[in-house]
């Protein structure tokens, strides 16, 4: 379905939620993309799972050697400290911002919409989340919703939204669809 396409993953140094990275990184390759982990610093990133040490991820580049244009669509997963962290991250910051103006499709989960809070691209977009970001996402204009999985159409490009990892598999189905086109 994705036949090669290149779907950026951007997490922070340290704190994504593990499973909230390699469950849509594993859909995107059966689907026939390219996941690429995109981060803030080269080197490996520590993944989490919750308040536990994870796994170890090489990246592939940073936020400041890659465009938009490289890239068919964005995954943000979660995890409370990569989100908190990316939002102070100007480059990343603008990174994920220009997926919006360019249209692409972006897919976020659990605390990952702090990031687009920052980048100002929820307002008057219908969103789910973990339910603690549930009120930044209603003070930066988005109407928050408790579902699985919501996928918007009504802005510049497609959202896919998730709450938490036990919504993963209608999360990575739904990602997978919005980066086929």
């Amino acid at each position: 379905m994705l036949q090669g396409k290149p779907i950026a993953f951007l997490v922070a140094p340290e704190g994504a939620e593990q499973v909230e990275l390699t469950e849509p990184w594993k859909a995107v390759e059966e689907a026939g993309g390219t996941p690429r982990l995109i981060s803030t610093a080269p080197g490996r990133v520590q993944a989490f799972h919750h308040l536990d040490r994870g796994d170890t991820f090489e990246v592939d580049a940073t936020v400041d050697q890659v465009a938009v244009a490289d890239f068919e669509g964005l995954v943000l997963p979660g995890g409370v400290a990569s989100p908190d962290f990316l939002r102070t991250q100007e480059q990343a910051v603008r990174f994920v911002k220009d997926f919006f103006d360019a249209g692409k499709p972006v897919a976020v989960i659990c605390h990952g919409p702090w990031t687009l809070i920052e980048a100002d691209v929820v307002r008057g977009r219908t969103m789910t989340s973990w339910p603690s970001v549930a009120t930044d996402l209603r003070n930066a204009g988005a109407l928050w919703v408790d579902e699985e999985v919501r996928v918007c159409t009504g802005g510049p490009n497609t959202l896919v939204s998730s709450r938490k990892p036990d919504d993963l598999k209608a999360f990575c189905q739904a990602a997978v669809t919005a980066f086929g086109g």
